[in-house]
């Protein structure tokens, strides 16, 4: 037989095959120019077959107007577990393997399959007592058949095994075996040749034969008889079943006793579910009766209607069903190709553009830190109102687009009127309203990892610039303080990101304690992921404000108030511009000018301005950026609701809060107390930055503080509680 059609012809059994189908296929190669003689021979495997039949109906083959053409060969063989080349299907719960194609899936053999012969010796004495070996332990059970009672089959005489036996143990079994002078029915029983004998793979407990008297889940049965007996070899082999013991049955398939070592009958149905799913995408269509723990299998050592049942191979494949299953999601892990760089060098990709002009490209991660304080929350508000109506944010020039604030924290009428109120005070108009998205989960929050899928779902086709999670402590699952378990957590915002093709932007809290000494990106609370993992970080340190800058912000704020007034009664003329910025001159001119009840009006303001002078907070944002240059710190008050830029630029200098000020020591020493505390405050706050499980290395402290390690060693040495072991050092417990 040669040719195309034919080779595809190898994947169809004839004894698989109806009457119908049989004539089907010798119709199709008359059609397509083949001869009887590749019709015969390829008929003769099937027992149903006689000389001079093929012959006889193939005169009969004249044509017809609608002919069976090389298609009905084609479809039959892919039904049987055939793919013509170049197709390729991945290994996935919605599709097939293909047993060609790239490399995205198993492969499979292309030819005639992997091939296998009978023993060159039979010895079936060592057949079976290697099959209880392989499988059994010596003080279980076994149960077996070899007794058989005749059914008839649409006119075909069929032979069924009987309930057998399972009284005797593996070990009963073999030293039996080892004297019964290789008359193997002295121990099992006399079989019928014609229909050979069984035996079931799981131990059983010795009173039954049913699911429930076996005593230990550890095997299940793969047996397909739907493609040939070497294809069923190499898509066993190849798709790496963890396999114990392969039997071939005297008949059309191999039997792969595959490890389970499941816990319970649960676990066994579920294991046998997805290891029959996985075989039939790869042309193993299995009989599901087969999956029950107590199933019989073909014992290997006896003959079968003039065929030897035998053990093809043993311990095959991988170790155990784990590792199986592992092997098999790792071909489908979804993970991009690796690809050269020389491919892309002259045609880069374009970068995602800007969504925050110097801070953040679209689809990026961005964390907001800071402490209870810093007005986080409506930081974030003011973010999501700049990008909706394309305005700045904080003095950066942000996208414009639709954007979902996840809001965790409030209740849905606080969080409402939060969103109303910054915007009035930001003075902006509401044109684009319809572009930000609530969704209030305050009480109905869950774990990020199963946020994260509904989030998706919900989000897929409402074309987010940016979703805004507020705040990340109500979703975190895990420790925060473990740098595995929070790497875990933040890949659900990379997710996020990946999906929706959107930016993630969150806030979370600092540390407890003085934030004064440590870099911006150490601030936040819990382990160093939270800084290390997203593409900007923004962090809010509070400044201190003076009692001189404070009554100059006062002054100021009332000098605006009362210029106001001057200007509501069209008296601005009374004053020159330098007065403007003089609080006694223009509080004089006001009360010279302004009717007397309207100057009491105005000093009533005055008094309310100041007021919102003095609960005015101070602070400082630095950035990280990944994508972008360093930025100069950027200071701004939080005049409640919305954060203001300090555009006077009088917190230039401004210490951070809890800072320590130089300049009210100068001219005076410090004491060797004040120094060596100040250097224990120091390594303390460095290892707190950069540890890992309690432990760090010296050069990250060095790094750190911007010395040598000897002077790290030194400082760690004189504070007296961290052991120091070669190049790493820790807390002493």
């Amino acid at each position: 037989m040669t040719g195309s059609l034919l080779e595809i012809l190898k994947y169809i059994p004839p004894s698989d095959c109806t009457y119908q189908e049989w004539i089907n296929v010798g119709m199709a190669l008359k059609y397509e120019g083949y001869t009887v003689s590749d019709w015969d021979s390829w008929s003769r495997s099937d027992s149903r077959y006689h000389s001079g039949e093929c012959e006889s109906k193939w005169s009969g083959f004249n044509g017809s107007a609608e002919p069976v053409t090389a298609g009905t060969i084609v479809q039959m063989a892919k039904d049987r577990g055939w793919s013509p080349a170049g197709e390729f299907r991945e290994l996935d719960w919605d599709s097939e393997i293909s047993y060609e194609g790239d490399d995205s899936g198993v492969q499979l053999t292309t030819g005639e399959g992997i091939p296998f012969r009978e023993p060159a010796i039979w010895d079936p004495v060592n057949e079976i007592r290697t099959y209880l070996e392989t499988l059994f332990e010596a003080g279980e059970n076994v149960g077996y058949v070899t007794e058989t009672w005749e059914s008839e089959d649409k006119g075909k005489r069929k032979y069924l095994p009987t309930k057998g036996a399972c009284d005797r143990t593996a070990g009963e079994l073999i030293a039996l075996l080892n004297n019964c002078g290789g008359d193997i029915g002295a121990v099992f029983g006399d079989f019928n040749p014609e229909a050979g004998a069984w035996i079931r793979f799981n131990p059983l407990d010795g009173k039954g034969v049913k699911n429930e008297n076996v005593t230990d889940f550890r095997y299940a049965l793969v047996e397909s008889d739907s493609m040939p007996l070497e294809q069923q070899n190499a898509v066993i082999r190849e798709l790496e079943l963890p396999v114990a013991i392969l039997v071939y049955s005297g008949g059309k398939s191999l039997h792969a006793i595959v490890r389970i070592d499941a816990q319970n009958y649960e676990e066994y149905r579920r294991r046998v579910d997805y290891l029959y799913k996985v075989c039939k995408e790869n042309g193993l269509d299995i009989d599901k009766q087969n999956r029950n723990p107590s199933r019989l299998s073909r014992m290997p050592g006896v003959t079968r209607n003039g065929r030897k049942q035998f053990i093809v191979d043993k311990n095959i494949g991988k170790s155990s069903f784990e590792e199986w299953k592992d092997y098999i999601e790792s071909i489908n892990d979804d993970l991009p190709d690796e690809e050269s760089l020389a491919s892309v060098w002259d045609d880069l990709p374009e970068l995602a553009p800007p969504l925050i002009d110097g801070v953040l490209r679209q689809g990026h991660k961005m964390l907001i830190a800071g402490p209870s304080k810093a007005g986080k929350s409506f930081a974030l508000i003011e973010l999501c109102i700049a990008l909706a109506e394309g305005i700045k944010w904080l003095g950066f020039g942000c996208a414009q687009g639709r954007v979902l604030y996840v809001n965790l924290e409030l209740d849905r009428a606080s969080c409402l009127h939060r969103f109303k109120d910054v915007y009035t005070t930001m003075q902006v108009k509401p044109d684009n309203l319809g572009k930000i998205d609530i969704w209030n989960l305050r009480g109905r929050s869950v774990p990020m990892d199963q946020l994260a899928p509904k989030l998706i779902r919900r989000a897929q086709k409402k074309n987010y610039i940016a979703i805004v999670i507020d705040p990340i402590y109500k979703i975190i699952t895990g420790d925060e303080n473990s740098a595995d378990q929070m790497a875990r957590f933040c890949n659900q915002f990379d997710k996020v990101c990946t999906e929706l093709g959107c930016a993630v932007i969150y806030c979370h809290h600092h540390s407890k304690g003085s934030q004064s000494g440590k870099r911006s990106m150490d601030r936040a609370s819990g382990s160093g992921v939270f800084a290390r993992d997203p593409d900007a970080l923004l962090d809010l340190t509070e400044l201190a404000v003076t009692d001189g800058l404070r009554k100059q912000q006062e002054d100021k704020a009332a000098c605006k108030v009362v210029y106001g007034w001057l200007c509501r009664f069209g008296k601005q003329e009374s004053v020159s511009d330098d007065d403007r910025f003089s609080l006694p001159t223009l509080r004089d001119t006001a009360q010279r000018e302004l009717p007397e009840q309207s100057f009491k009006l105005m000093m009533n303001d005055i008094d309310k301005a100041k007021a919102a002078v003095r609960a005015r907070t101070a602070w400082r944002i630095e950035g990280t950026f990944r994508e972008f240059p360093k930025q100069p710190p950027l200071n701004l008050w939080f005049d409640y609701p919305v954060h203001r830029a300090d555009e006077d630029e009088v917190l230039k200098d401004a210490a951070y809060e809890g800072e320590h000020d130089p300049r009210s020591n100068l001219g005076q020493k410090k004491t060797k107390e004040q120094k060596k505390n100040e250097r224990i405050t120091a390594i303390e706050t460095a290892f707190s930055g950069v540890e890992q499980d309690n432990k760090c290395k010296i050069s990250e402290l060095a790094e750190y503080l911007g010395v040598s390690e000897k002077t790290v060693r030194a400082h760690l040495k004189e504070h007296g509680r961290f052991w120091i072991d070669e190049g790493e050092c820790g807390l002493k417990q």
